[in-house]
């Protein structure tokens, strides 16, 4: 970087400098096309530039539309010194690697380096690779061929990036199998470690100006120090998170501990494996790994429904949970034992021992008394699946952890999202986030929604926990989605009701002989679902969660958006149940100070889908209620873009036949 971008301006002394960048003769206009100044863009970067002159910190919410990424990339890039940018998803961090930091740097003519940097998960491992090319522990054919892409690429790739190899798909098993982890990592032992691909993107972080990471990845290091950002945070002038709203969730992840059956009896496998290949002469390895194995599954079988969430305090004091772990903690000793006798081996049995160790250290961790990480209270529950039992230690509040982690050297944060705040209160967010009194501004969308959009909240629809709701949804929606001839999102909040619609609608467009291509979350991988839908052009595509956030179908391919409830946390949530707990200890309402804006939030992000440039017109249609019966609906609605609102179906209808007439 040149010396004067690192110079410390005066206050707002970049102001003129942002006018001119953002202006219609400007620099960015004359380089990137299709570039149109923006009033809200030009605020938003002008404020971000100011934060990052007096290294503050920044709550940014800016509508759909405003063009935050340039917003916060041009004063970034000149001004921000060693920048590090966190986005919400793998894609994201591509995008912001491969096209606008780029674009944004060339515009500019700005002398910065940048560099990319994943979990190690996404690189390629020299050594796990050959060890699994010498000892051919593929089950299926398509793997084969899988394994035979992977070892063509790693000869010609720069980075080992999986992301680079579309030959692989993304969710192949054998990726498990070439890639490390932070337990199976040989380290500076290995072999291979000059090469290692891992080791030459942290190392291109070290040295670049600016380092596009992903939430997960940030706070993985946080609790973790294995991400290689560890390294990066001390340099670091300027942190900007991108899709701000994600944090809360994804440091509540990290923040806390998961042990679970799953994770023992994959290590009684590799156990096995590595025992019999290595030390064969050294132990009864069946003998060895079947006690502890059994155990596993006999704490599953504790709880005998299929799918369950309890709180510690709600397991029943008689219940078999509490023997049967301490029964696991004491096989799991006994192997211990063997693998540190036979631990001088071979080098993958001494790891199979340091996991073992951890494993059995988490165990004993999860319910002990008194155990707190920088002031913060942990809620303990747990979470039975079909065959795995997950023990999980939650904070209660990110808040002070994260506060923690702020505290140190002066640098800017920045934390931009289209949605943090309900109707401009950022109350919400900066409690779950501990940035009390951090200044915090909102710049509205430049589309025109009382024009390009229409809320449709349909009439006489049952209450959403009544038994038949999702199927009076479907026959709700069902006119709508003729009427806007496909072109149809239905989010849901649930997999089963993802599920029901999916197969109702199938009935229905085959019984009324509808040309409505159908793709369903589950099919097939999100990206690929969204390339059918777009290139469809009058599809219908049912998703939950992830389709809530983080999709952009631009145009006619996308008229209509169905969302079939308020997406309130689910009741039998713990740490829900935790957190209002403690909040009405304080004397607040749990529903109004967590709940509400919770599902406000989320509720931003599903409408969010529907007007994605000036040109896009559509129909938001929310099926639930409560939006209009229930006192709090009316803050809800009036969260939401100023979309002109309707009950009546035939108005909704109408809306699309202007549009074609259009």
């Amino acid at each position: 970087m040149t010396e004067n971008a690192l110079t410390t301006p005066a206050p707002g002394g970049h102001d003129a400098d942002i006018e001119q960048l953002f202006d219609a003769n400007g620099l960015l206009s004359q380089a990137v096309e299709g570039f149109r100044p923006r009033q809200s863009q030009t605020e938003m970067a002008k404020a971000i530039a100011r934060a990052i002159s007096e290294q503050k910190t920044l709550i940014a919410e800016a509508g759909t539309g405003t063009g935050k990424t340039f917003a916060y990339l041009v004063p970034a890039l000149l001004w921000g010194g060693k920048v590090i940018v966190s986005t919400g998803t793998k894609n994201l961090q591509d995008q912001l690697y491969l096209r606008d930091i780029p674009m944004v740097r060339k515009a500019l003519n700005a002398p910065v380096s940048i560099a990319l940097l994943k979990g190690r998960a996404n690189y390629v491992c020299h050594f796990h690779l050959e060890r699994t090319l010498q000892n051919g522990r593929l089950t299926s054919r398509d793997d084969v061929g899988y394994l035979r892409e992977i070892s063509r690429f790693i000869k010609s790739t720069g980075s080992g990036d999986k992301a680079e190899l579309s030959k692989v798909p993304e969710s192949a098993p054998v990726w498990n199998l070439v890639t490390s982890t932070r337990d199976t990592c040989l380290g500076a032992e290995c072999q291979y470690y000059q090469d290692c691909f891992v080791m030459k993107a942290r190392k291109e972080a070290q040295q670049a100006d600016v380092v596009v990471v992903n939430h997960h990845l940030f706070f993985a290091d946080v609790a973790l120090k294995d991400t290689g950002v560890a390294e990066l945070l001390p340099s670091a002038n300027t942190i900007i998170f991108d899709e701000a709203h994600q944090l809360p969730e994804t440091a509540t992840l990290f923040f806390g501990e998961t042990v679970s059956t799953s994770q023992v009896l994959e290590l009684c496998r590799d156990v096995l494996a590595e025992g019999l290949a290595h030390a064969r002469d050294g132990a009864d390895w069946p003998r060895v790994v079947a006690p502890v194995e059994r155990a596993a599954r006999d704490l599953r079988l504790a709880f005998p429904q299929d799918v369950i969430r309890l709180a510690i305090g709600q397991i029943a004091p008689s219940s078999e949970f509490f023997p049967a772990l301490a029964k696991l903690k004491d096989e799991l000793d006994g192997m211990i034992a063997t693998l540190e006798s036979q631990a001088e081996r071979a080098e993958t049995i001494e790891q199979c021992r340091a996991r073992a160790v951890e494993l059995g250290a988490k165990l004993v961790a999860w319910n002990a008394p008194g155990e707190q990480m920088e002031g913060a209270e942990f809620v303990l529950w747990i979470e039975a699946f079909t065959s795995s039992l997950q023990m999980h230690k939650t904070p209660l509040s990110i808040a002070p952890i994260f506060s923690k982690q702020r505290d140190g050297a002066s640098r800017a944060w920045i934390f931009t999202s289209a949605t943090l705040a309900v109707k401009n209160d950022f109350n919400h967010y900066m409690s779950q986030m501990g940035l009390w009194n951090e200044p915090a501004q909102s710049w509205p969308s430049p589309f025109d929604y009382g024009q390009q959009g229409l809320l449709y909240v349909p009439e006489n629809l049952p209450q959403p926990n009544s038994f038949d709701y999702t199927d009076a949804v479907i026959d709700a929606a069902l006119p709508m989605i003729e009427a806007a001839g496909g072109r149809a999102f239905l989010l849901c909040t649930t997999i089963r009701a993802v599920n029901r619609v999916a197969e109702r609608l199938r009935d229905e467009f085959e019984k009324r002989k509808l040309p409505f291509p159908m793709m369903v979350q589950g099919e097939a991988g999100r990206t690929e679902l969204l390339d059918r839908f777009r290139s469809a052009g009058n599809a219908v595509l049912i998703g939950s969660q992830s389709f809530w956030e983080g999709v952009d179908v631009r145009g006619e391919a996308l008229s209509l958006v169905v969302i079939d409830k308020l997406p309130f946390a689910p009741p039998d949530d713990p740490v829900l149940a935790a957190r209002i707990e403690a909040l009405e200890k304080k004397g607040l309402n749990g529903f109004v100070h967590h709940q509400l804006p919770a599902a406000i939030i989320n509720l931003k992000q599903g409408a969010g889908r529907l007007i994605r440039d000036e040109r896009d017109r559509g129909v938001l249609m929310i099926c639930d209620p409560r939006l209009i019966s229930k006192p709090y609906g009316r803050r809800i609605w009036q969260s939401l873009p100023p979309f002109k609102r309707t009950r009546d179906g035939e108005v909704a209808k109408a809306f699309f036949i202007q549009q074609r007439e259009d």
